[in-house]
C-alpha cells in the first residue's frame, strides 16, 4: 500500500478526547496497510499561551528564545498522540523536528526548510511503526531550534510528504474542504472536489485561511497531491469514503478546463489604502515612496500610479490595516523630501478577488465582474490582475454584498 502523510490542526488536537479520535483515525489507515507519518499541530491555543508567557518577560522577545519556547507545544502533541496510539495497541514513535532532522535556515520565528533527512523515519516505517513528527519547526546549521511561522505545520507536513515521495498529504482540519467562498458569507457556497495548485495558491494568498500559502507553494513545486478534509467526522468512517472526501489540490493538466471559469472568490477585510498626492513625476518616484515603507518592514500589496498631469502624479498603494498608522507616519516623515502635496488614507476598505484557471481561455470575466458590482452600486477603488485572478478594492461596508452578488453572477453555487 501507499505512504500517506496526515496533518492535524490545533482544533483536531484540542483535547485528550480529540487526540484519542485522531489516534483511531490514524490506526484505521494503518490497519488498511498504509505506511503513516503524522504531523500534528500544538493543541488549540497552546502556541498563543506560550508566546503570551514570553511577552510577560520581554515586550519584544528574543527570536531565538521565543522559538525555543513556542516549539514545545508541538512536542507535547506528538508525545500525547504517540501514547494514544500505543494505548490502542499500535506501534508508534514520536520525534521532534531536530531528531529527524528537518534542517532550516536561521530566520527565527519565520524559518524556511532546507532539507529533510528521512532515513530514521523510513526504518521505523519499514518496521511497521506509525511515525509522528512535530510540525512548525526544525533545526538550523548551529543546532538551534527554529520555527516556521504561523501555519508552519502545514508546510512541515507537505515538505515531509515531498521528501518521502508520499502518495498523498492529507490535511485534516475543522472544515471539510475548500469552498467557492466563505460559507459564513454566502450560504450557497459549494465545496470544490478539486482545485489546482495555482488557484489554491492565489486563494491562500488572498485571504482564504484553509491552508498556509507556503505549504501550497511547496506542494506545487514538488508536485505533492494534497487533500483538505475534515477531522470532525466519525474517526471510524469507512476509509474508501474518507479517502475521496474533502478537496483534492492537484495539477492543472489533470482538470477539465471547460468545467469552471471561476473556482472561487476570496476576500480580505484587513486592508488600508494610502495615496501620496502631487509628487513630481520623474524616474524613481515609486522607489522614493516605497523605499522608506519597505525599510520599516511594512508589506505593500496593490499599487497604482496615475498618469502625469503638469509634471505631477498621484501614487496609491495598500497595506494591511494593522500597519496603516505606521505607514502613514513613515510617509509623513518623508513628505517634504518626496515633494508631495499631501498624503491621504482610508482604512475602511476590503479586497475582493475572483480566481480561476479558466480565465486563460475565456474572455469577458473582468467586464462581467465590473458590471455586477456596478449594478449593485459598488464603486471600485483599485484593480489588480494576474493570469488567473482579478482583485478589486472596495469600501468595506459593501464587501459581503459584493461577494454574494459575484458568487451568483458566476454561477458558483452550481456543481
Amino acid at each position: 500500500m501507499a505512504l500517506i502523510v496526515h496533518k492535524y490542526g490545533g482544533t483536531s488536537m484540542g483535547s485528550t478526547d480529540r487526540i484519542k479520535n485522531v489516534a483511531k483515525r490514524v490506526a484505521k489507515w494503518h490497519d488498511a496497510g498504509h505506511q503513516i507519518v503524522v504531523v500534528p499541530s500544538a493543541m488549540s491555543g497552546e502556541t498563543n499561551r506560550l508566546i503570551g508567557l514570553a511577552r510577560e518577560i520581554m515586550d519584544q522577545p528574543d527570536p531565538r528564545e521565543l522559538d525555543m519556547i513556542a516549539s514545545t507545544g508541538e512536542q507535547v502533541s506528538v508525545g500525547l498522540l504517540s501514547m494514544a496510539l500505543l494505548a490502542i495497541g499500535k506501534q508508534a514513535v514520536s520525534y521532534a523536528g531536530w531528531q529527524v532532522a528537518i534542517k532550516t535556515d536561521s530566520a527565527f520565528t519565520k524559518a524556511r526548510i532546507q532539507s529533510i533527512d528521512d532515513e530514521k523515519v523510513k526504518r521505523d516505517l519499514d518496521a511497521g511503526k506509525i511515525v509522528i513528527i512535530t510540525g512548525f519547526q526544525g533545526v538550523d546549521e548551529n543546532d538551534n531550534i527554529a520555527t516556521l511561522g504561523r501555519g508552519g505545520s502545514d508546510t512541515s507536513a507537505v515538505a515531509i510528504a515531498a521528501a518521502m515521495k508520499a502518495a498523498e498529504c492529507l490535511i485534516f482540519t475543522d472544515v471539510d474542504g475548500v469552498y467557492t467562498t466563505d460559507p459564513r458569507v454566502v450560504s450557497e457556497a459549494r465545496r470544490l472536489k478539486t482545485i489546482t495548485f495555482e488557484e489554491m495558491l492565489e486563494l491562500a494568498s488572498l485571504g482564504s485561511k484553509v491552508l498556509q500559502t507556503r505549504s501550497v507553494e511547496f506542494a506545487g513545486n514538488y508536485r505533492v497531491p494534497t487533500r483538505v478534509l475534515s477531522s470532525l467526522t466519525d474517526p471510524l468512517l469507512p476509509l474508501e469514503i474518507e479517502a475521496n472526501s474533502g478537496t483534492l489540490i492537484s495539477f492543472e493538466e489533470d482538470t477539465n478546463m471547460e468545467q469552471a471559469v471561476i473556482s472561487g472568490i476570496a476576500f480580505n477585510r484587513d486592508e488600508a489604502k494610502i495615496t501620496v498626492l502631487g509628487v513630481p513625476d520623474r524616474p524613481g518616484v515609486a522607489y522614493h515612496i516605497l523605499g522608506p515603507v519597505a525599510d520599516a518592514n511594512i508589506e505593500v500589496d496593490m499599487i497604482i500610479q496615475n498618469q502625469s498631469v503638469d509634471g505631477k502624479t498621484d501614487f496609491t498603494f495598500t497595506v494591511s490595516r494593522g500597519e496603516y498608522k505606521r505607514a502613514m507616519a513613515v510617509l509623513e516623515a518623508h513628505r517634504e523630501e518626496l515633494g508631495a502635496a499631501s498624503i491621504t488614507g482610508d482604512d475602511k476598505v476590503s479586497k475582493l478577488s475572483v480566481v480561476g484557471v479558466g480565465m486563460r481561455s475565456h474572455v469577458g470575466i473582468a467586464s462581467q465582474m465590473f458590471r455586477t458590482l456596478s449594478e449593485e452600486g459598488i464603486n471600485i477603488r483599485m484593480i489588480s490582475t494576474s493570469e488567473i485572478k482579478i482583485s478589486v478594492l472596495i469600501d468595506e461596508k459593501y464587501m459581503e454584498l459584493a461577494v454574494r452578488a459575484l458568487h451568483k453572477a458566476f454561477g458558483l453555487e452550481n456543481a
